[in-house]
């Protein structure tokens, strides 16, 4: 099938990686698609090779007249051109509109996913936008996970990364790599990694930001990384001992990398993100046996919701709890194919 798939940036990290994720992956699989983006700028060092399957489309305020494709994706809720949705309205058949969410472990997006919202007014008067909720458990749509991502990362030589990378750890040094937002506890973060020698790897943007001019315990050594491709940050967490991650795309790439990980939620102003935060701690409880608590004030100390522990979660535990999760997620369909099962169905006669 044709898919056209919206995308506006509002994170040149988030949306745009959500979206250039899962439109390589339909690629992958076979199926076209348009990808329509008001900013396309970070696809530079994002998806530098671009991808066979995948045409890009500048989307601009006056976007080029296109004719809709059979399935219609609006990321997030950004909301296709008006005159977009109109072509959608005039076509027969009528393409199938979904509106793919944010990731949630709320209790809400079990009740939502899959729901149909009939549109009765405006320039898509006639169709129906379905939603489709990512989610942890098997009544949500899932996660992206491309086939045959954990078998790769099962393969993966860290070391021989490393050394492309010129990346040089010191015998019995942690490695770990900071992705975050400019509002991290970073003095605290330090103080507590300073237990262990550890060589922090920094991503581009706030982490570098933050350590700049700041004098380093002596444990602790830093090593600025250049843009890294998705596939190049995905390699960047599995040759990591601990990842701290941020976001929407990260979370989920740490949580398939199989290392200990720190979740840094994207901040709302009326406070919602504890809630969010606390709704995943509650889900990953139950595999997290007697380093729950740790790791939860870990989660919320670094999202400013309590003073952040001196000392991290005890490694090992920790490691066989993300590990149990992981399991847990893999045994579940990835969102790419669940999203090409709902789409043909609702495609399909008489539906």
């Amino acid at each position: 099938m044709r898919w056209d798939l919206f995308c506006r940036v509002i994170d040149n990290y988030g949306d745009i990686g959500v979206a250039w994720r899962l439109a390589r992956d339909l690629a992958a699989r076979g199926e076209s698609v348009r990808l329509w983006l008001d900013d396309p700028s970070a696809l530079a060092w994002m998806a530098p090779a671009g991808q066979a399957g995948i045409e890009t489309v500048h989307w601009t305020a006056t976007p080029p007249a296109l004719a809709p494709g059979d399935v219609v994706i609006e990321t997030f809720g950004c909301e296709p051109p008006a005159a977009f949705v109109e072509a959608m309205a005039r076509r027969t058949p009528a393409p199938v509109w979904i509106d793919l969410e944010y990731l949630s472990a709320e209790g809400y997006v079990e009740r939502s996913h899959g729901l149909p919202s009939p549109q009765s007014a405006g320039p898509g008067r006639g169709l129906t936008r379905w939603f489709f909720y990512p989610g942890f458990s098997a009544r949500t749509g899932g996660l992206l996970r491309e086939p045959g991502l954990l078998a790769e990362r099962a393969a993966f030589d860290a070391a021989a990364w490393r050394a492309a990378m010129g990346i040089q750890a010191q015998p019995g040094e942690r490695l770990a790599s900071l992705f975050c937002y400019d509002s991290a506890p970073w003095p605290a973060l330090l103080q507590a990694l300073a237990d262990t020698p550890t060589l922090l790897l920094l991503t581009p943007g706030p982490a570098q930001r933050l350590a700049q001019g700041c004098r380093l315990p002596p444990a602790v050594r830093t090593r600025a990384l250049p843009w890294l491709s998705q596939p190049g940050y995905d390699r960047l967490l599995w040759a990591c001992d601990l990842n701290f991650v941020r976001g929407e795309d990260s979370f989920v790439r740490a949580m398939w990398a199989d290392a200990p990980f720190v979740w840094q939620i994207y901040p709302q102003h009326d406070g919602v993100h504890a809630d969010k935060l606390d709704a995943f701690l509650s889900l990953l409880a139950p595999m997290a046996g007697t380093t729950a608590a740790p790791v939860a004030a870990w989660m919320r100390g670094w999202n400013g919701l309590q003073p952040l522990p001196d000392t991290l979660p005890p490694a090992a535990a920790w490691q066989a709890a993300c590990s149990a999760w992981r399991a847990h997620l893999g045994a579940q369909a990835d969102l790419t194919t669940q999203l090409l099962d709902f789409a043909r169905k609702l495609a399909a006669p008489g539906c």
